[in-house]
């Protein structure tokens, strides 16, 4: 089973995009074929095509994240967004990141992030097939590395919230000293790392992505 995760693009017409490939007789088979029979309310689950009548392979099943909120965010969601996750699943098996020799024995559950505030159709299309991509790729190359993810740890933040610049950092998780050598607790302040960067100027998007 590979997993993977991509953000593309700014404002509201920014694309997430999650992706689990696995086989399709194993649990990301009975995943796919779960969430494809269990609609709710403003979350259809369906097979993303790359014109009607011909889906892309492996075999994708398009999920919305954000519930449709009106006629424009349908027509994004169902349009262009996944013309561009299909694109993309068929980029990734033509870049060679997904084999085309197993394609009939895969599947794909994508997990897709439309914002309501979307209005550029376009934009949309282009964020969501680069995003479906290169989820694809990381998860083929099983990125990001533990190292990465601890460096970002001391200050996290995404397109909707970063936290304020010298804000308390996390508490001790037991795996620094705690002493020095006469004694007496070690100072809090001391080496405090305050690794960066700031929010993506993408954070001005109107609806925030649920989690």
């Amino acid at each position: 089973m590979l997993i993977g995760e991509s953000y593309i693009g700014e404002g509201a017409e920014a694309a997430h995009v999650n992706v689990v490939l696995g086989e399709r007789s194993g649990p990301v088979g009975a995943a796919w074929a779960t969430a494809l029979a269990t609609p709710s309310a403003g979350h259809t689950p369906f097979v993303a095509v790359l014109i009607p009548g011909l889906p892309v392979k492996p075999m994708t099943l398009f999920v919305n994240k954000a519930a449709i909120a009106n006629d424009e965010h349908g027509n994004l969601t169902w349009g262009a967004a996944q013309a561009g996750v299909a694109g993309g699943v068929a980029d990734a098996v033509s870049e060679g990141i997904v084999s085309e020799a197993d394609a009939d024995q895969n599947l794909i559950i994508a997990a897709v992030w439309v914002n309501p505030a979307a209005t550029d159709a376009e934009k949309v299309y282009a964020n969501n097939r680069t995003a479906t991509r290169e989820a694809l790729r990381a998860g083929a190359a099983g990125t990001p590395q533990m190292a990465e993810v601890l460096v970002a740890r001391h200050r996290p933040f995404n397109p909707f919230y970063s936290p304020p610049a010298g804000g308390p950092e996390p508490a001790d998780d037991g795996s620094q000293e705690t002493a020095q050598d006469d004694g007496r607790e070690a100072a809090g302040d001391g080496g405090r790392e305050t690794a960066g960067g700031g929010a993506d100027e993408g954070g001005h998007a109107q609806a925030a992505e649920p989690q």
